[in-house]
């Protein structure tokens, strides 16, 4: 028989409605019930594209013994980290700060009023290695809860006045100085892996934010030894098993330190971040087969991941029928089954298939050696070798699409969509892809129409309802993907909606005692502590994003209460993000662009016109990270009233014309591409 959680909204909930497990979903009648049976609470929070979430489900939470060990003693919340990422964050820095570390699922303890007090990951059903039995466990938290009650509760107590902390972290702000960014770039050098790119040991994530800085490094202060490491490690993961080399898009990580394991889940905010970071890197560095991968990425979010609203869904599914990335997998009988036995030998060289395969007896698809070395070894040419590659790719993603797919979570997140606008808006400028800068305009005006009521955001959409308030990142990645959109269509009714949302990040999300940012709003549910970050957490840190949005919106208008809000977060968080770096990806980002002096470009003219045209190709085909671009038509008298760089332009006899300020300086206007790229100090690209 079905539990409370058959009707929820959250896939992730349903997918647990048959559990045994008397779950209730977060809200007053649990709290309410543990308060009357005076029992402790289990919190079990996870997503639903997560492994071992599937796995904990399957070997503890299907079981009815261990279910009524779990009913009889605690009263049982299952939270979609999803839905309520500030539940999430609250509950896994109590976790890490118990046990230095964290993950999902996050199986956490809780006092009937709401105070951890004991918790972890994943358990088995059975003791396994290191591993306690999830019933052991069970039975032991109980046990301490009855009998040593208050122990507990003085230790809920500290936990909790530990979080509060964390929260207001007694930091003396610094002056903003160049000095600060170099000092972070070479504190990122001992975290990189000479060996396989990316930084750290296994578990192996993409850190897009992290590489992002070292791009602007290189375009900053001119170092090779920057641009090096970007270009190994995106070389490294597009040539790897996290990189779906058959259909696309990055899974969220791997296991080894090479790359070449992953968990097979694909989260909608990772191939966002990496899309955009991939066209930075071809604009920065030339590279065409960083564009390619760029485009290749887009595309699987179009083909995958896009509803038929507009917006971009959450995440897709690890696993699938036949277990976690069966849907991946391959023998070199099944290429050769497609292909035919010549050209199978070709595919499983190039992909590292082998007969006793490297996942559970089937192969990852990867491209363990240079290409060049294939090709040499079959008498090709790299281009022939290319052509055979593509033709084969197609024949086995069509191949691959009669299999069981594994499920989409088709919530729409704001946030996470945020980042897909801004990753699409950039790839149109970047690319010359007016069809990318539709679609993120699509899904900007499905937020628009069903998230915004025209005061207030809400964080995600799912089963056609808009469902929670807004979150600081809901509104910060919103405000800069549709600083990027309008760059792109030039529509100022995209900049009049984002200084609304960033109104709303001032109001709502303030904290008056420090100067920076909740992730909460002043009206949102009161809990045990308001989560606040500065940390990136796989998505880019709540006041990182604030700050480099309102420093971008704040250049655009000329908003000196954005830029000084800003300003102030970056001074308080200077230290932490320059002592470390590799959490502060978002920060420091924001950072470069308020030490970067950004240009503020103005242009009149029609952009239809291929003079006006002309003009935009020396912006956006070099890699400019901190500008800002706003355009008006000769004959539009509205945009300037909604965007004040834009007031007292005029072109210059007839011609386009551009406008370069920096620093409330502003050089002579220009009409030819030659001389705005002088005054950017950047080459004319080719047409």
């Amino acid at each position: 028989m079905p539990n409370r959680l058959a009707n929820e909204k959250s896939l992730y909930l349903r997918q647990h409605a048959d559990n045994p497990v008397d779950w209730y979903p977060w809200g007053e009648e649990a709290f309410r019930v543990a308060r009357e049976q005076d029992k402790p609470i289990l919190l079990s929070i996870g997503y639903s594209s997560c492994h071992w979430c599937h796995v904990m489900e399957h070997e503890c939470f299907e079981n009815p013994a261990i279910a009524k060990i779990q009913n009889e003693l605690f009263v049982n919340i299952k939270v979609d980290r999803e839905e309520r990422p500030d539940l999430d964050e609250l509950y896994m820095n109590a976790l890490q700060a118990m046990t230095g570390s964290g993950g999902w699922p996050l199986n956490i303890f809780l006092t009937p009023d709401g105070k951890p007090f004991y918790g972890g990951t994943y358990f088995p059903p059975e003791d396994r290695g290191q591993l306690p039995a999830w019933p052991r466990v069970l039975v032991a938290v109980a046990q301490a809860f009855r009998e040593r009650r208050e122990e507990v509760e003085r230790a809920a107590d500290d936990l909790v006045q530990y979080l509060r902390q964390q929260t207001r972290p007694p930091l003396a702000p610094n002056s903003l100085r160049e000095q600060f960014l170099d000092e972070a770039a070479r504190n990122l050098v001992p975290h990189y892996d000479r060996v396989h790119g990316g930084f750290g040991d296994a578990p192996k994530f993409p850190s897009p934010l992290q590489l992002e800085f070292l791009l602007r490094t290189y375009r900053r202060a001119g170092a090779p030894r920057a641009l090096e490491m970007v270009l190994q490690s995106l070389t490294a993961m597009a040539r790897s098993g996290i990189h779906d080399q058959i259909g696309g898009g990055f899974h969220r990580y791997a296991v080894d330190n090479a790359w070449l394991i992953p968990h097979f889940e694909k989260m909608l905010y990772d191939n966002a971040l990496l899309a955009r970071l991939y066209t930075h890197t071809a604009l920065a560095s030339g590279s065409s087969w960083c564009r390619e991968v760029a485009e290749d990425t887009l595309t699987y979010l179009l083909r995958e991941m896009r509803g038929p609203h507009g917006a971009f869904f959450s995440a897709q599914d690890a696993d699938s029928e036949g277990g976690e990335g069966a849907y991946y997998l391959w023998t070199p009988e099944e290429i050769e089954a497609v292909l035919g036995n010549e050209e199978a030998r070709l595919v499983c060289r190039y992909y590292g298939v082998t007969p006793q395969g490297n996942f559970e007896g089937k192969s990852i698809l990867h491209v363990p050696d240079d290409p060049e070395v294939v090709a040499t070894e079959f008498g090709l040419s790299l281009d022939e070798l290319h052509a055979r590659i593509r033709d084969a790719r197609a024949r086995l993603f069509e191949a691959r699409s009669q299999r069981p797919a594994p499920a989409h979570d088709e919530k729409v997140i704001v946030a996470w969509n945020g980042l897909a606008i801004r990753a699409f808006a950039e790839a149109a400028t970047a690319f010359d892809r007016p069809d990318y800068a539709a679609v993120a305009a699509e899904a900007a005006d499905f937020i628009r129409t069903h998230l915004w009521d025209g005061t207030t955001l809400r964080h995600v959409w799912e089963e056609g309802e808009a469902r929670f308030p807004g979150f600081l990142d809901d509104y910060a990645d919103l405000v800069n993907g549709l600083v990027s959109l309008y760059e792109t269509t030039f529509d100022p009714s995209w900049i009049d909606w984002a200084r609304s949302l960033a109104e709303g990040i001032l109001e709502r999300f303030l904290d008056p005692e420090t100067g920076d940012f909740y992730d909460t709003p002043a009206d949102g549910e009161q809990l045990i502590v308001r989560p606040k970050t500065f940390v990136d957490q796989g998505t880019p840190s709540g006041n990182g994003a604030a700050a480099e949005a309102l420093l971008r919106l704040g250049t655009v208008l000329g908003e000196q209460r954005y830029l000084d809000r800003a300003t102030h977060i970056l001074e308080r968080y200077a230290q932490i993000a320059v002592e470390h770096p590799i959490a502060c990806g978002q920060l420091l980002v924001a950072m470069d662009f308020a030490l970067g002096q950004p240009y503020e470009i103005a242009i009149v003219g029609a952009p239809e016109d291929a003079r006006t045209r002309a003009l935009l190709r020396v912006v956006f085909g070099n890699y400019l990270p901190n500008r800002v671009v706003a355009l008006r038509r000769p004959d539009d008298e509205i945009a300037p009233g909604i965007i004040p760089l834009l007031a007292d332009r005029a072109t210059l006899d007839g011609q386009p014309t551009a406008y370069v300020c920096r620093q409330f300086v502003c050089r002579q206007p220009v009409t030819s591409p030659a001389e705005l790229a002088a005054q950017l100090g950047v080459a004319v690209p080719d047409s």
